[in-house]
C-alpha cells in the first residue's frame, strides 16, 4: 500500500549537483518511527545506503558522503529530497527511496528489511 516513487534528472553533469525527490503515498513520512533512505547502486556494484531523515526530521549520513549529502522533507507534500553535490562520474548509479525504522539503538540501515522500496531511477554523471 505504501508507495515510493522518485523523481529527478536523470542526466548531471560532472561537479554539479544531483537533485532528486521520493514523493511517498498511503503513508506519512512523519509517523513514529519510520526513517525515509536513499540508497543507491552504481553499475555492477551492491547497494550503498546514503542518509535518511527520520519521521521527527532528525538526518543520518553515511560517512562517505556526508559531506556532500543533504536530506530534506517537505511534510505538506509527504516528500523528501535527496542534493549530492560535486558529483563525479562515479556517482553514476541507480538510485533508489525506501522507507526503513529507527529506534533508541539508532537508524536500521540492514537494507532488507526495509519493507518499501520505490523502483528506483538511474542517474548518469556525465559530460
Amino acid at each position: 500500500q505504501v508507495q515510493l516513487q522518485e523523481s529527478g534528472p536523470g542526466l548531471v553533469k560532472p561537479s554539479q549537483t544531483l537533485s532528486l525527490t521520493c514523493t511517498v503515498s498511503g503513508g506519512s513520512i512523519t509517523t513514529s518511527y519510520y526513517a525515509w533512505s536513499w540508497i543507491r547502486q552504481p553499475p555492477g556494484k551492491g547497494l550503498e545506503w546514503m542518509g535518511a531523515i527520520a519521521y521527527d526530521g532528525s538526518t543520518y549520513y553515511s560517512p562517505s558522503l556526508k559531506s556532500r549529502t543533504s536530506i530534506s522533507r517537505d511534510t505538506a507534500k509527504n516528500q523528501f529530497s535527496l542534493q549530492l553535490s560535486s558529483v563525479p562520474p562515479e556517482d553514476t548509479a541507480v538510485y533508489y527511496c525506501a522507507r526503513g525504522s529507527v529506534t533508541v539503538e539508532g537508524l536500521n540501515k540492514e537494507l532488507y528489511e526495509y519493507d518499501y522500496w520505490g523502483q528506483g531511477t538511474q542517474v548518469t554523471v556525465s559530460s
